[in-house]
């Protein structure tokens, strides 16, 4: 039997139960022999993948692949996916460079079929750190069946730390989150934003994400965001101001999930009673 995260309630309580039990968690999610064959499949044949058309044409390669960006869901949208990938990201009229979800870019850049005449998936250890992406992006994705604010707090804290990383200005930074749905959705229910928000200019919108982050957070920059205690305030006010109890599990049903798990759960319950 596969193990199913548990999310015994919402909340910032709920959050820090999460991160207190989130080793823990990860490594019986991991256990699962379905999830295995796929990524013992991946790692074996990826290197023999040439091309876009390749990639696409393989549905289990393709579902790593996807998964690993969080873009399950377009397992179905081959020729759109052959299009991102073969464009690259070199050319300013890329399809991925014109896409508002940022995660199409990134998926991109980092097969770079578009972009070199030997993509990178051809690189030694490439096949691992797809893996460890796509495992990390199906644990928050079953995180979210149970409760949808806990992924994007995840996806989150992972996600401010690569932007943070990255040589580009403070306001592209700004940009990216601004077009990438789970951050941004993070970063305007923190910062206490309407949805509205999204149908004025978008250079009117950056100054206001940069004030409001200012002031409610002590800093608009958004590698000072990615520092331990300004995402640890962050995600405070993200579960505050959009706290929705969307998990159905109470503290009884969580204890029954845990306690029907076996090895290596015993760690999680002794957090929870």
């Amino acid at each position: 039997m596969s193990f199913t995260p548990v999310v015994p309630f919402g909340g910032y309580a709920g959050w820090k139960f999460l991160e207190r039990t989130l080793p823990a968690q990860q490594a019986a999610f991991a256990d699962d022999p379905a999830r295995q064959r796929d990524e013992d499949y991946f790692r074996t044949q990826i290197g023999s993948i040439d091309t876009a058309e390749e990639l696409v044409a393989d549905r289990r390669l393709l579902g790593v692949a996807l998964g690993a960006f969080g873009l399950d869901g377009d397992i179905g949208n081959k020729f759109f996916i052959r299009k991102v990938l073969e464009d690259g990201t070199l050319d300013p009229e890329a399809l991925a460079n014109k896409l508002a979800d940022k995660r199409y870019l990134d998926l991109s850049k980092t097969f770079g079929f578009g972009d070199f005449a030997i993509p990178r998936s051809k690189i030694s250890d490439f096949a691992d750190k797809i893996i460890e992406r796509y495992e990390n992006r199906q644990f928050e994705a079953a995180i979210g069946n149970q409760n949808e604010t806990m992924r994007l707090a995840l996806n989150v804290e992972r996600e401010l730390a690569k932007l943070a990383a990255r040589d580009i200005s403070n306001d592209a930074k700004w940009f990216t989150v601004m077009g990438t749905a789970p951050l941004r959705t993070v970063l305007q229910t923190a910062l206490g934003l309407p949805e509205s928000l999204a149908g004025i200019d978008v250079d009117r919108q950056l100054a206001i994400f940069k004030d409001r982050a200012e002031r409610q957070l002590g800093t608009s920059d958004v590698a000072d965001l990615s520092r331990p205690e300004t995402t640890e305030k962050l995600l405070r006010l993200y579960f505050l101001r959009g706290q929705t109890d969307t998990s159905a599990t109470g503290r009884s049903a969580a204890l029954t999930i845990l306690q029907s798990r076996g090895t290596g759960t015993g760690a999680i319950l002794s957090l929870l009673v």
